[in-house]
């Protein structure tokens, strides 16, 4: 493409089993937020398939708003939001959502970026909302896959703050900000998506 709009392969390849999951778990008018959207073609995606869903994508890197906002351009849809900068360790948007939904994100970023993700999430989402994570995972301490233990030792030569997190190491962080596990789906490629929903607030009723 001659525009600002980057291609993803893997989120063409990926993006039909996500959707099965985000419909089962999503309810028809669901407000979503999406951290690190990348391309954007994770987005746009979604929300042509689910016009009721209003799809708030978000990116920390110039580059990719550029081609979230040259997707969002070419797709013209509604409920397609402009992408927003943010930080998953910085400040969130000051709304709250049905769903907030991370694709590949936890194994390329710092431990760090996993706590603020669950903190993030514990703050936004309405009682009952979900955390939708998409991408590898270690189970009872093993890769569940040779591919995946290559995988994440590149990681680690890549950036050692990087690499496949241990499924009980997340849903441990997420429990610490209110969110329980309540599915784990296998997914093609030897990934997961894991959701985890968001309990009552302090204070309401259980």
């Amino acid at each position: 493409m001659t525009d600002s709009r980057l291609q993803s392969p893997a989120a063409a390849r990926n993006r039909g089993p996500i959707l099965e999951v985000l419909r089962d778990v999503l309810p028809d008018g669901a407000r979503v937020l999406e951290i690190a959207s990348g391309s954007g073609e994770h987005a746009v995606h979604f929300a042509s398939a689910e016009p009721g869903w209003t799809w708030q994508p978000s990116d920390p890197h110039p580059r990719a708003l550029a081609s979230i906002a040259a997707w969002r351009e070419s797709a013209g849809l509604p409920n397609l939001r402009e992408p927003v900068p943010l930080d998953v360790e910085g400040d969130w948007p000051p709304r709250t959502f049905d769903a907030v939904v991370a694709i590949n994100l936890l194994h390329i970023s710092p431990w760090a970026a996993t706590e603020a993700l669950m903190a993030g999430a514990g703050r936004c989402l309405v009682p009952g909302g979900v955390l939708v994570l998409y991408g590898p995972f270690r189970r009872e301490g093993r890769h569940t896959a040779p591919s995946n233990a290559a995988f994440g030792a590149d990681l680690r030569r890549r950036d050692p703050r990087w690499g496949i997190r241990d499924l009980a190491e997340v849903t441990a962080e997420a429990a610490r900000h209110g969110l329980a596990p309540a599915r784990v789906v296998v997914m093609p490629a030897n990934n997961l998506c894991v959701v985890l929903v968001s309990g009552p607030r302090s204070g309401s009723d259980p």
